[in-house]
């Protein structure tokens, strides 16, 4: 089994982005995988499926700005929005001289791929979408709160996705809510995403994503003309009782890709936590069929 380990690259005007990664032993020349957290997590949610999938493949998983142990200096005066990481995404490619990726997407890290998608088409060469929405139909109602505001944009609503949303139970919720084996799941997973999330003025920079992720259901149309032109292999392996991505959402994959695999899973929002050994072994198959 690969080791995996963990670096930082210095990208996009002095951004530290932390990194994991593992490759097949012997094989330097193994294709990349890249792998692509939500929130409020980091690629720590990759932890026990980085050592399956590089079994085949070189795996990277970064964290985004505002997330894990990526670093943003207060000089930098970054704009916490999906524009913004899918900028720093392509600087961390770059920075590594990787041209041509898989990837497996999930929550966040949808909308990032396919703004990057919508810049380098010809980059990716298959989608695995855990989660992964750009279907209208996939958002849930757990969205009501935070479409609220994107509505207001007032002071009272975002201080109320901050109450309802950044808290403790919420953030363990998010993991244990619809899975088969919620006494399975680690606490450290939520628990180190509870600590990361309460840095000085990260608060801000959760609530300023939530407000700026109805930039991305406005781009849903263009994110589908993408996948409709590339045809781009898509797999979507999804936790069925997901209360923010609901299985339509999955299912609507197959409108603008045809031959897309669906795939759900008795789980909820993180199916990775324990569907880890059955979403690794379908995403190996799936890529070895397509790549």
């Amino acid at each position: 089994m690969a080791l995996t380990t963990v670096k930082s690259v210095v990208v996009d005007s002095g951004i530290s982005v932390f990194y994991r990664t593992a490759s097949p032993p012997n094989h330097p020349d193994a294709p990349t995988l890249l792998l692509l957290h939500g929130f409020p997590t980091s690629s720590h949610q990759y932890r026990n499926l980085i050592p399956l999938l590089s079994q085949n493949y070189r795996v990277l998983a970064p964290d985004f700005p505002g997330f894990g142990f990526t670093e943003v200096p207060p000089a930098r005066n970054y704009k916490y929005t999906f524009a913004s990481l899918a900028t720093t995404l392509a600087a961390f490619l770059d920075a590594l001289e990787i041209r041509s990726f898989a990837v497996y997407i999930f929550d966040y890290g949808a909308p990032v791929l396919l703004r990057l998608a919508l810049e380098r088409p010809n980059a990716i060469t298959a989608i695995i979408s855990q989660n992964g929405n750009t279907y209208a139909e996939g958002l849930g109602e757990a969205w009501a709160p935070i479409q609220k505001y994107w509505v207001s944009g007032s002071a009272e609503d975002r201080a109320a996705i901050a109450a309802g949303v950044l808290t403790f139970d919420t953030t363990k919720w998010q993991y244990t809510n619809g899975s088969r084996a919620p006494d399975a799941i680690e606490p450290e997973s939520y628990t180190l995403d509870w600590a990361l999330m309460q840095r000085p003025g990260n608060f801000d920079v959760q609530l300023d994503l939530l407000g700026d992720y109805k930039t991305n259901v406005a781009l849903y149309a263009e994110f589908q003309a993408y996948l409709r032109k590339s045809q781009v292999p898509l797999l979507a392996v999804w936790g069925k009782h997901d209360l923010f991505f609901i299985p339509p959402g999955a299912e609507a994959f197959k409108r603008d890709l045809p031959n897309a695999e669906v795939v759900l899973l008795d789980a909820g929002h993180f199916a990775g936590e324990t569907e880890t050994a059955e979403i690794a072994r379908r995403s190996l198959e799936f890529l070895k069929k397509v790549l």
